[in-house]
């Protein structure tokens, strides 16, 4: 009786329309009397499937820990540009991939999406196994992999819509933070197959997440909906880059999450580096690095819910300053330590090494916090600006922030990854110079968070003397405010 029961009820799961055809988070009586259980079911498999869309992302950060130079024939600049290719390429996703899940349901989207991923994850195999192909092939099949990255902006676009304003910043931070958490995860399981069989069998990694690309499609498909309210186009996205705040915003964003996947793709390289100058066979680098440069984005990953939620109490932009102020001291860290090491002979001293690590763990820490803290901001600029609309009621005002606000997270959200390609280029040029040294990738590094301090106070913090003129030219669009992000 207990299995007919049993199925049944997965039966039920599967014939259930998976739609609803008007969503009102704001709605308190609603919420309570079950909508909440509706979004909580939503984000548990939305973010699941965006981890899973992270690592394989990610999937070549681990991988080049498994390529010795005699076998794959790529050297250390090449493997900083093999990752950098997914970095560009899910970043470009990320934009139609922001308009997606309005267009073909959120539940529809997750299930392709996670299949999709099926793809590179194969492609990965295949080369892994197969090393004597051309680093042009290489290039190619790594670029599959941004696919993973355009989850995070259909997540992000479909999960704003299930929440309350007042809990946009936990709720954004969570699904973004256990996505997040997708790149340690894979390079764990990195670490795990280098620990116990050697830095030769890849492919284990590879078959592991074959396997969790099923089980997302397969969860999303049982336990997810489709909202019948959403709007969002790549019109829309156009009507959202009117206002100034949009562009300040996706700029801000290259610090914060352009610094945590650009660190997270590199940093494994850069331990590797260092422990082959110190005399480590390749085996034994690939060992040493993947014992480290897991903790830095796992780090990340955990903060970012923090990161909204303290933005929910004390304000995004104040969080925001701070974070860019912390990241500036960080890398100042990452200066010295590179400083000593270029002027001293031979490989970094244990104190050199440790300085450096610490200090990327300290980037990592602060790019998650200011995640959740920038992307708390998207909201609260769109629903303070809904507010000067006139001739629109509640409902109206609140699909309107609701779809730019949409609209925004992906556009930030591609802009952000950008911010990892440059990372891992800087890295390149860095270490293909005459000093072979991270010291000048640092410089540049510190120097850009110094004007996204200067950038976040003048825009969201500093007291104007007077308001702006309205200088919007959208007829849609509401009058021109400035929005007070302090409070």
């Amino acid at each position: 009786m207990a299995t007919i029961v049993e199925k049944e009820s997965l039966r039920a799961k599967f014939v259930r329309k998976h739609y609803i055809e008007r969503w009102d988070a704001e709605d308190v009586e609603a919420w309570e009397a079950g909508g909440k259980q509706v979004a909580r079911r939503n984000l548990i498999w939305s973010v699941i499937a965006e981890h899973v869309g992270f690592s394989v992302w990610s999937i070549w950060s681990v991988m080049v820990l498994f390529m010795p130079t005699d076998v794959y024939g790529i050297d250390a600049a090449g493997k900083f540009f093999l990752v950098a290719v997914p970095t560009l390429v899910g970043s470009l996703l990320r934009i139609p991939y922001t308009v997606a899940t309005a267009r073909f349901g959120g539940r529809n989207w997750t299930v392709f999406s996670a299949l999709v991923l099926l793809v590179p994850t194969l492609g990965a195999l295949y080369l892994m196994l197969n090393p004597g192909h051309s680093y042009t092939t290489f290039m190619l099949v790594a670029a599959l992999a941004g696919v993973g990255g355009g989850n995070f902006a259909s997540s992000m676009t479909n999960i704003n819509a299930f929440y309350p304003q007042r809990l946009k910043g936990w709720a954004l931070g969570l699904n973004a933070g256990g996505g997040n958490i997708g790149v340690p995860a894979i390079q764990l399981i990195g670490l795990l197959v280098i620990a116990t069989v050697g830095n030769t069998e890849p492919w284990i990694v590879c078959s592991v997440y074959l396997v969790l690309c099923g089980v997302a499609a397969l969860g999303a498909a049982l336990f997810m909906d489709n909202l019948g309210d959403q709007k969002a186009d790549l019109r829309v996205m156009g009507r959202a880059l009117r206002f100034r705040d949009s562009w300040i915003i996706s700029f801000l964003y290259i610090g914060t999450f352009g610094s945590f996947i650009g660190f997270s793709f590199a940093f494994g390289q850069v331990l590797q580096i260092n422990f082959l100058a110190g005399g480590d066979t390749p085996a034994q680098a690939a060992l040493h690095a993947a014992q480290i440069a897991f903790i830095g984005p796992l780090l990340g990953s955990i903060a970012r819910p923090l990161g909204g939620k303290l933005a929910d109490r004390i304000g995004g932009g104040r969080i925001t300053l701070y974070t860019f102020v912390a990241m500036t001291l960080a890398a100042g860290v990452l200066i010295v330590a590179g400083t000593l090491d270029d002027a001293a002979a031979g490989a970094a001293s244990g104190g050199i090494l440790v300085a450096m690590v610490l200090g990327f763990i300290a980037l990592f820490l602060l790019s998650g916090i200011g995640n959740g803290s920038v992307y708390k901001m998207i909201p609260s600029i769109f629903e303070a600006k809904a507010q000067d609309l006139e001739g629109l009621d509640r409902d109206a005002k609140a699909a309107w922030s609701r779809s730019m606000s949409g609209a925004l997270i992906g556009f930030a959200g591609a802009i952000g990854g950008l911010g990892g390609v440059g990372i891992n280029l800087v890295f390149r040029a860095s270490y293909g110079g005459a000093a072979q040294s991270a010291t000048a990738a640092f410089w540049v590094f510190a120097i850009f968070y110094v004007v996204c301090i200067a950038v976040t106070w003048a825009i969201f913090l500093r007291r104007p003397a007077a308001p702006a003129p309205d200088t919007t030219p959208a007829a849609d669009a509401p009058a021109r405010t400035r929005v007070d992000l302090t409070v």
